[in-house]
């Protein structure tokens, strides 16, 4: 019990405290040399996406997540927020989806405050949209911009959050210029065409 209690804190801490994490950057160049495909679920959800850029998540020497962001060639990094795009996320380590939750939602606020009723549904729909994950999961969202983010864990679609303020300040976790995590900003937007 007391090893579970202990193994439940550090996968806390390691979302509590994003000011210390940073970001392995890659530049454009390399990025375009070395893009993978997209995985099935961003092919079918943007059809012709590349791979704007990826980074890593790290807080301290603890590797949280790769992330990686697709698009189109209609996406502007002023306008992120009325673009289809996916996010892609593998972790290294497992988290609970109470956590994942949570976190987001102190991430969101960042950009604003949120309603305390918003605050409950959200919460209780992101628990429904994100299992537990493990190391080696790969979570990915999908903006459907004035409409919903569509979630899959390992390429299966896990809900759909229908709600524009939602999709808006979920996606902005990352891409806002008021995320807590600038460097892995930089990272995912290395391939936009007007920079960021």
């Amino acid at each position: 019990m007391q090893a579970r209690r202990s193994i439940d804190r550090q996968r806390r801490s390691l979302l509590a405290l994003p000011l210390a994490c940073g970001a392995l950057t890659i530049s454009a160049a390399a990025l375009a040399r070395s893009a993978p495909p997209p995985p099935p679920e961003v092919s079918s959800e943007l059809p012709g996406a590349r791979l704007l850029g990826s980074g890593r998540l790290t807080y301290f020497l603890f590797h949280v997540y790769d992330a990686r962001l697709w698009a189109g060639p209609e996406f502007e990094v002023a306008r992120f927020d009325q673009v289809r795009l996916a996010l892609e996320l593998e972790y290294a380590r497992g988290f609970d989806n109470a956590d994942i939750a949570e976190r987001s939602i102190e991430e969101m606020r960042r950009s604003g405050p949120i309603a305390p009723e918003k605050v409950t549904r959200w919460i209780a729909a992101m628990k429904q949209a994100f299992p537990d994950v493990a190391t080696g999961d790969r979570t990915t969202g999908v903006q459907v911009p004035g409409v919903a983010a569509r979630f899959f864990v390992n390429g299966r679609l896990t809900g759909e959050i229908r709600d524009p303020e939602f999709t808006r300040l979920f996606f902005g976790i990352w891409l806002s210029k008021r995320t807590s995590e600038p460097r892995l900003r930089e990272a995912l937007l290395a391939g936009a065409p007007n920079g960021s």
